[in-house]
């Protein structure tokens, strides 16, 4: 192998692969792949060889060769260069023929010299001095709120015969139509709402109350100025309602019995409640900590300037699509349902975000470099046995071990925990 290197924070390298290292790679997958080669006369692993060859794809094979040759000489030079790599790198092959050397390019992002200055600690300690004083609070107001919602959500619905009123519980078939035509999204059955939440446009739940199941109704009204869709931004229209089900929702009472129904381990109400008091002060713990730890990083990310390798912005926006992309697949929404629902294209919505991956990126970075000022490490039992908690929350899923690589989840657990022991450094300041 060969190899030319131009260092930089986006650095290239090109690499040349003999003709003669790989044909020894080539020859031996050409043996395996002739050996499940199906001709019909021949018993399998009986085909001769020159016909066996002709069936297997000698290009795709090439292919695999350069793949796999090329990840050992890559983790060869970047050890050997002592680059500090981050992310995946981008791969293009300039010549690939069998008989001829074979010519790749890589382009990777090396990570940039973090340099924090020496008096960072007095932000961080201004921080803790200011947080000193946030203690958490649950009130038996607080408690008495949470009961109620809890007791909300397990309301019973009942169907009634009679004019629905605000705190029903309906459904109804509706469309919506501008002009005479029905407007993209604009109609919908068997819709479930609860009059008086107000989350249709304003007007729409008023005009149901009053109405009796079999009831239809066409009214007019105007979508906010505010209105997430531009489009329908201060328009009106036109919205043809059928009332299917009108049913009165029936919250149980919040007594010894109803929190006996929550589990076996409340005995009486004053047991649900402490309960749910002690859950209550664990979230706002943990709320008022991750606030600060946005301070921490907030401050720290102030402090430093940097010129970022466009590959490292370009992957991290990829990495931040990705994420909203699976909240909002738990919520039974698609991205490009979401676009154009908030009137955007995507490139609109990324350069929107431009601001919020460099802080994410230089934030990692930071931490990373305070990791390794103050000597900060994670023992490997101690990253094996996080590993092993994440591992038994997929047990029995079929096919987990192909689907997880276990190379990435020790470097992303390590990261976690190194991160985290991070923090517990900067909150003792």
């Amino acid at each position: 192998m060969d190899y030319k290197i131009e260092k930089g924070n986006e650095t290239q390298i090109d690499v040349t692969i003999p003709w003669a290292d790989a044909q020894v790679e080539f020859d031996a997958m050409m043996a395996d792949a002739v050996k499940n080669v199906s001709v019909k006369g021949f018993r399998k692993g009986a085909v001769p060889q020159e016909i066996a060859e002709t069936k297997v794809d000698k290009t795709k094979l090439l292919s695999e060769v350069a793949d796999k040759m090329l990840r050992a000489y890559y983790m060869e030079i970047i050890k050997k260069e002592a680059l500090k790599t981050i992310g995946a790198p981008r791969v293009s092959v300039i010549k690939l023929a069998q008989g001829n050397d074979i010519e790749i390019r890589i382009n990777v992002a090396v990570i940039p010299e973090i340099e924090l200055p020496k008096n960072w600690a007095k932000s961080i300690k201004k921080i803790n001095a200011q947080s000193k004083n946030e203690k958490v609070e649950i009130t038996d107001e607080d408690v008495q709120k949470e009961l109620e919602q809890v007791a909300a959500s397990r309301a019973q619905h009942n169907p009634v015969d009679r004019a629905a009123k605000s705190g029903d519980h309906v459904q109804v078939d509706f469309t919506v139509k501008q002009d005479g035509v029905i407007i993209e999204n604009g109609t919908s059955k068997n819709h479930s709402l609860i009059l008086g939440k107000g989350v249709f446009i304003p007007g729409f739940e008023e005009e149901i109350i009053g109405m009796k199941k079999g009831d239809e109704k066409t009214f007019e009204l105007e979508f906010p100025k505010s209105y997430h869709a531009s489009h329908l931004a201060g328009k009106k229209a036109t919205f043809e309602v059928v009332l299917k089900a009108v049913e009165e929702r029936v919250t149980p009472k919040i007594d010894d019995a109803f929190a006996a129904s929550l589990g076996k381990q409340f005995k009486t109400l004053d047991d649900l409640k402490k309960s749910l008091k002690e859950g209550m002060e664990k979230e706002a713990k943990k709320k008022i900590d991750e606030e600060r730890r946005t301070k921490y990083l907030d401050a720290l990310v102030s402090l430093v300037e940097i010129e970022l390798p466009q590959m490292i912005l370009d992957d991290e926006m990829q990495r931040m699509v990705g994420e909203f992309e699976q909240q909002l697949s738990m919520s039974g929404m698609k991205f490009d349902e979401y676009l154009k629902k908030i009137g955007k294209k995507r490139e609109e919505l990324e350069e929107e975000w431009k601001p919020q991956a460099k802080k994410r990126v230089i934030s990692a970075l930071v931490l990373e470099q305070l990791a390794d000022d103050e000597e900060i490490n994670v023992d490997s039992k101690e990253i094996e046995e996080e590993m092993n908690k994440t591992l038994a929350m997929y047990k029995g899923v079929e096919d987990m071990e192909k689907n997880i690589n276990m190379e990435q989840l020790y470097d992303y657990t390590r990261g976690v925990m190194r991160n985290n022991k991070v923090f517990e450094m900067l909150e003792k300041l």
